[in-house]
């Protein structure tokens, strides 16, 4: 047995090996894998009805029953082999022990696409005596391929990131790695057992080995039905910030109405604020805030229909206001240690205080292509100074709602008057106050400063949100 795991997961899919990784993980002394165990059609094997006395229906009602049975098994130390598409309920509790062991065999997902269609085709998934090899040429279909593809990479990234933040790694397999001696053994080391192989198991034998043109009929089909694929992710707009959570207690709920807004830092929440709390007639002191996870819960059972919003606004907007506000100023709220070190470590031409008879529009509007290009360089990671909700991208704070709870509705700011109408007759309210536009304390407007120049660098800064939301030019 091991000290190191209880049981371990192969994560796999269908065609990349998982069938021969199991045969030489079976070979090794001290281990045992039990096949697909939470396969949704059958338990373990095809044709079997049990695991460890656990029988499918039993795996049914609980399914960490057949997990305590591998685990309790005094034999060896257990393990299943689990793809995508086996039964979920079990996986969030497997990825997050770390008493399991993770294994996570790849392919190249042309041979498994490829490999999974003559296996369609022939009916034979499994081939242990060469004669009674079939064989099959099949059609390609891109469409087909794209699907599979996505499903691989999703499922992947998921493990990935799950893995990140438990604080754990797993033992990573290629198929290429399936004929190495020395790879299996290094597996076995990892599980934490002391049974080694001196040979590969030679019952099954690889099922398809010609070069692909010879497997799929339409082969000159393939090139330009992937050269649509981003293979290389080379389209993604890169992105160097960091996950952001949902931030819950920042969250400001209406106490009489199902209204919830989910402030976005740097955009107009002061004046959402004031419009939420008028339609309830109440001061915005009297709404519920510093909500924890259990609170918003409640808030939500207690508030039928309800829904959540938020309010993006254009990124040089938001931009300026965040300068100004955060950067320019030093009143309270502002943040006076970032202020100092932008000026005397990265040049950020701004008076030591003001007002300042030198400081005119042309002064302000150098000052704020400065800051652009700092916040430039500070989302992709190339400063020392953290990476602060003001100017973090719209895209990475919406999608840090998804941790908890996603707005049903994304308003923009230039449409938000009509759009939280609509929200409040939603939710049973018919008397709808404006929505007030707060004042600009800048020293000088947007509008005096605002160039071709000015909306370049935030482009630069800010492609993520331009790219996710399609943001125009603000003028």
């Amino acid at each position: 047995m091991s000290d190191t795991f209880d049981y371990f997961v192969v994560f796999a899919e269908m065609r990349t090996g998982s069938n021969f990784l199991e045969a030489n993980i079976n070979a090794i002394d001290g281990l045992a894998c039990h096949g697909e165990a939470f396969n949704p059609h059958f338990i373990g094997y095809p044709n079997h009805t049990t695991i460890l006395d656990v029988d499918l229906a039993e795996r049914e009602d609980d399914p960490q029953a057949l997990v305590d049975a591998i685990k309790a098994d005094s034999t060896a130390l257990g393990g299943f082999r689990f793809f995508h598409d086996h039964d979920p309920r079990i996986l969030e509790s497997c990825l997050n022990d770390p008493r399991c062991g993770k294994i996570i065999l790849t392919r190249n997902p042309m041979d498994s696409y490829v490999s999974w269609k003559i296996a369609q085709a022939t009916g034979q998934w499994k081939l242990t005596d060469v004669r009674k090899r079939k064989d099959s040429q099949v059609v390609f279909d891109a469409e087909e391929f794209t699907v599979h593809v996505a499903k691989l990479q999703a499922f992947q990234v998921f493990l990935l990131n799950t893995l990140q933040k438990s604080g754990q790694t797993a033992f990573y397999v290629a198929y290429e790695d399936l004929q190495d001696v020395d790879v299996m053994n290094g597996l076995a080391k990892y599980l934490g057992v002391s049974g080694r192989i001196d040979a590969l198991d030679s019952k099954l034998k690889r099922q398809n080995p010609s070069h692909i043109s010879d497997k799929v009929a339409n082969f000159e089909a393939i090139p330009a039905a992937i050269s649509d694929l981003d293979q290389f992710n080379l389209s993604r707009t890169p992105n160097f910030e960091p996950r952001r959570g949902a931030a819950v207690p920042t969250y400001v709920a209406a106490p009489d109405t199902g209204l919830m807004f989910l402030p976005i830092a740097g955009g107009p929440d002061q004046e959402i604020i004031s419009w939420l709390a008028n339609l309830d007639g109440k001061d915005p002191a009297d709404l519920v805030t510093k909500m924890n996870q259990k609170q918003l819960r409640q808030w939500k059972r207690g508030h039928q229909p309800h829904r959540a919003f938020c309010v993006l606004r254009h990124p040089v907007v938001r931009a300026h206001h965040t300068f100004c506000t955060k950067i320019l100023s030093t009143d309270a709220g502002s943040y006076k240690k970032i202020r100092r070190t932008l000026r005397n470590r990265y040049g950020l031409p701004i008076p030591d205080t003001l007002p300042d008879v030198l400081y005119d529009a042309n002064a302000h509007r150098m000052a704020f292509a400065e800051y652009l290009k700092f916040v430039r360089a500070n989302l992709v990671g190339q400063t020392a100074i953290r990476q602060d909700a003001f100017w973090a991208s719209q895209a990475s704070i919406v999608t840090g709602f998804s941790g908890f709870a996603l707005p049903d509705v994304i308003l923009r700011e230039d449409e938000a008057e009509q759009g939280l109408k609509n929200l409040a007759n939603q939710v049973g309210r018919e008397e709808v106050p404006e929505l007030t536009k707060g004042l600009d304390s800048a020293p000088f407007s947007l509008d005096e400063i605002y160039d071709d120049a000015i909306e370049a660098l935030t482009r630069e800064a800010y492609q993520r949100d331009y790219v996710t939301f399609g943001f125009e030019n603000w003028r």
